[in-house]
């Protein structure tokens, strides 16, 4: 998308709230499979306000957060100042700014979907160690429950492009073609958030599709409302998450 670098401007604070996080297993995980371990430079591209950059700073990795959006910029070196191998960088996943083979691992929370598939392929070839790793990795929203399902609807409704930007679209075939000639390895994590009404409200208003404000912003609103009403139980509904990892070693 033509303005993916600039289309979160206006959500940092919902984004920061109410976007879930990334299980702890995650790097344990990648510690399992390729000896990852603290020792580890990692550059997390496209990272947004920090929220996978802080799983990896957690660790103990010094965490290159390479981020073209100055807003999420901003807030993420505001919200990881305290980590003293934060290093917040302005660039793009086609460009990163960093050395030639200074990280051994790229990771990308909920951010490859924005990228040029081939031109950041190659930035990430030139940025790796050799025999370095890509891990790419999404919460992806369950449709399991009537409330997930009817969540869902209600974005199919209301979203502008949210067909045409869902990470959904990124096939096992895209991401074969990605790691060739090398192959990809699979990984999933359970994964869930608890919200009030408030909090499912700004849950919904952190996604880029979704109008703030305009024709229609009151009646999704109410939709919302009417649907939190319908499904709560205590105060509060589930929204349930399959964190994937798709995760291999980057070759030329």
């Amino acid at each position: 998308m033509s303005d993916s670098t600039t289309r979160f401007s206006d959500r940092v604070e919902d984004y920061v709230k109410y976007r879930p996080h990334y299980p702890e297993a995650v790097p344990a995980y990648l510690s399992s499979i390729y000896s990852f371990d603290p020792s580890w430079d990692v550059a997390d591209i496209g990272s947004g306000t920090g929220i996978s950059t802080e799983l990896f700073l957690r660790n103990g990795n010094r965490v290159y957060a390479v981020e073209p959006n100055v807003d999420m910029r901003d807030k993420a070196e505001e919200l990881l100042a305290g980590y003293a191998r934060f290093v917040s960088v302005d660039g793009t996943a086609e460009a990163t700014g960093l050395a030639a083979e200074s990280v051994r691992l790229v990771v990308a929370g909920q951010a490859f979907h924005w990228f040029d598939p081939m031109k950041s392929r190659a930035e990430f070839v030139r940025i790796l160690k050799p025999g370095g790793v890509v891990a790419l990795i999404w919460n992806e929203r369950l449709e399991g429950t009537p409330f997930e399902r009817e969540y869902d609807d209600l974005i199919l409704q209301y979203g502008s492009d949210y067909k045409t930007i869902n990470h959904k679209n990124i096939a096992d075939l895209q991401l074969g073609q990605f790691f060739t000639p090398a192959a990809f390895v699979l990984a999933t994590f359970p994964n869930e958030q608890r919200f009030d009404f408030g909090g499912l409200k700004g849950r919904l208003l952190s996604s880029s599709y979704i109008p703030k404000e305009g024709p229609g912003y009151a009646a999704m609103i109410r939709d919302l409302e009417a649907l939190f009403a319908k499904h709560q139980s205590g105060g509060q509904v589930r929204v349930g998450y399959d964190t994937k990892v798709y995760s291999g070693v980057l070759r030329p």
